[in-house]
């Protein structure tokens, strides 16, 4: 079921609601025109994520970039766990929901596990899989954010503590948000400051930091999420940024994992990919 108003094929995006079901909806937009592409973002961002990789994609493809559940302005539910088989079942359901054939899937962070995945469950219906940085090797809570800086380390560390948890979270400020998000960056001063307002904005709704808090205590589910790889029968292109916060064995053990995968590395690059070098992801894609 498809809500609010759909604009005209020529507009060059359509920010729409899609109902999942009676507690889900999720909220997307598309652009351009051509076989569809859905791009899903990383935890504690949104479809704004992409904006600059939107317009390049949308040359060759009718992109669909999806507020992830309870990110955005997607619906949030306590209720749920916000685990890698929950984010994928909603996903799923949006493809079919607005009947997706022949999709290229491309994800960044959590984005690129669920894409896997996604492709795993519906091989019918995905074409290609871009996954960038994928975030399937976790240790502990909050492992991969925690290795991008000491600030990073010790705050996201620090929210998996009862009582204390929920109050950090709650309190974040923009520059406490900076300084974790800077540390998944080559170059921290590449992170916007006003795409920076539109996550810190976003962070203040009503039960967000539920869903940021369990998406990180569920970092088990996104770990396993590697033993769903070996179903995936689209060609898979792996982009790591050089200085992403996956280490090198990790990253070839999800090409291993893969039957069908190539795997690049952008120089001068950390896990935020799309948003730092926005070009060289868009090239390897189109190519």
């Amino acid at each position: 079921m498809i809500n609010s108003k759909q604009s005209s094929k020529n507009q060059s995006s359509e920010p729409t609601f899609v109902k999942i079901s009676d507690s889900v909806s999720l909220r997307y937009e598309r652009s351009g025109d051509g076989p569809p592409l859905i791009l899903l973002h990383t935890i504690r961002t949104q479809i704004e994520y992409f904006r600059d990789l939107v317009p390049l994609l949308a040359k060759k493809f009718t992109v669909y970039a999806v507020d992830l559940p309870g990110h955005g302005l997607s619906s949030i539910d306590t209720s749920e766990p916000y685990d890698e088989p929950y984010m994928r079942k909603n996903i799923i359901t949006f493809i079919k929901a607005l009947d997706l054939r022949a999709v290229t899937m491309v994800g960044e962070s959590i984005g690129a596990v669920i894409a896997l995945t996604t492709a795993s469950d519906v091989p019918d219906r995905i074409k290609a899989v871009y996954a960038l940085n994928t975030y399937d090797y976790e240790t502990r809570y909050g492992d991969g954010i925690r290795r991008g800086n000491w600030f990073a380390n010790m705050i996201i560390g620090s929210l998996q503590v009862p009582i204390f948890g929920p109050i950090a979270a709650a309190i974040a400020t923009p520059w406490i948000v900076r300084k974790i998000m800077g540390g998944g960056y080559a170059d921290p001063r590449k992170l916007p400051a006003d795409l920076l307002a539109i996550f810190f904005k976003t962070g203040s709704r009503p039960n967000f930091h539920y869903v940021e808090r369990r998406v990180l205590a569920v970092w088990r589910s996104w770990s396993k999420a590697r033993e769903r790889y070996f179903g995936v029968e689209a060609p898979v292109t792996l982009i790591y940024g050089e200085k992403d916060w996956s280490r090198v064995p990790e990253r070839n053990r999800t090409k291993e994992a893969l039957k069908n995968a190539r795997l690049y590395t952008l120089r001068n690059t950390g896990h935020f990919s799309a948003v730092e070098n926005p070009k060289e992801v868009a090239r390897i894609i189109l190519s």
